[in-house]
């Protein structure tokens, strides 16, 4: 078993796109839940949606980059203000219910062999990322081991994400995020002092929607293709793990966790598989290996809900939702 590249495979998972676009859509789920304590259980259908409104506007409509970001954002905060008019005044479970159900209904729309000629149905979209990879401005060569375009994607991915982190930081030490909080740790007594706590909640699903919508363009780009089986239910439950990883009530914490996500599943993946093809393992094929590593991860993450239900960098008194 090569443990060198083992130990190198799950060291480059760290930096890599995917880990940039969990990353962005964990930190959404921050604000959604760690700072406002609306529990959207929706979230992958707000990458789907950005992902599909810049797919869909680039080869339908053939505009540039830039515009095709923009109606992703654009179209993400039309799906937050649909979403959130009718339910916001829910609370808890009932809330979870319909964001899952919102963003199922999203995954099936898109999939409808009715649409086609627009969406791919379940083929999904592709050749959409020529735009963003004509910006390039890294030439021909190979860069800590990856061509440009590999490490262009990733600079511009992990850019948003510093970008999107400074961001969200600000908001919460302003006025505006301490008002968040008090909501998430009571609502009631928010509204007693006059504040919109409607208002307030509706804010702050846009966007958290908004950067699940850049982590959907982030996600898909360098694959370039994008296809409604990757924004299943199941990745909303991966961004929670990311997001119990790392700390609730945190910025880093989002971060962090994706990074510690996909290095688990990247060294759990290649130890079961050295495993297997050394026979060492003989009751297991790489299929079901596949399949228990996410156990491993679910093993884990009740661990760290045991002794350190914060996660990494958050603190037990952000934990004390009313």
């Amino acid at each position: 078993m090569d443990f060198g590249f083992i130990l190198s495979s799950a060291a480059g998972e760290i930096f890599s796109p995917t880990t940039a676009a969990y990353a962005l859509a964990a930190l959404g789920l921050a604000v959604h839940f760690g700072y406002s304590g609306l529990l959207n259980f929706g979230q992958a259908g707000f990458m789907a949606v950005g992902a599909y409104g810049f797919a869909i506007s680039t080869l339908s409509f053939h505009v540039p980059f830039f515009v095709g970001l923009l109606i992703a954002v654009v179209c993400s905060a039309i799906f937050a203000l649909l979403l959130g008019i009718p339910t916001l005044r829910l609370r808890a479970d009932y809330l979870a219910i319909v964001t899952i159900a919102a963003a199922e209904i999203v995954r099936y729309i898109v999939t409808t062999n009715q649409l086609t000629s627009v969406t791919g149905s379940a083929n999904g979209l592709a050749a959409f990322e020529g735009d963003f990879y004509a910006m390039n401005p890294f030439p021909e060569g190979s860069y800590f081991g990856m061509n440009n375009r590999d490490f262009f994607i990733r600079v511009a991915g992990w850019a948003l994400v510093i970008v999107c982190c400074v961001l969200v930081w600000l908001l919460m030490r302003s006025p505006w995020g301490r008002v968040l909080k008090g909501i998430r740790e009571d609502e009631n007594a928010v509204r007693s002092l006059g504040k919109n706590v409607y208002a307030y909640k509706m804010q702050a699903l846009v966007i958290g929607g908004v950067l699940g919508a850049l982590a959907g363009m982030v996600f898909t780009l360098p694959r370039g293709a994008v296809q409604p089986a990757n924004y299943g239910t199941e990745l909303t439950f991966f961004l929670y793990t990311c997001l119990l990883l790392g700390g609730l009530g945190t910025v880093l914490g989002p971060v962090v966790g994706a990074m510690i996500f996909w290095v688990v599943l990247s060294l759990t993946q290649g130890v079961l598989y050295g495993l297997i093809e050394s026979g060492a393992v003989t009751w297991l094929n790489t299929v079901q290996a596949g399949q228990l590593r996410y156990i491993l991860v679910g093993i884990a993450l009740m661990l760290l809900m045991i002794f350190r239900p914060q996660g990494v960098f958050g603190n037990k008194k952000e934990l004390a939702f009313a």
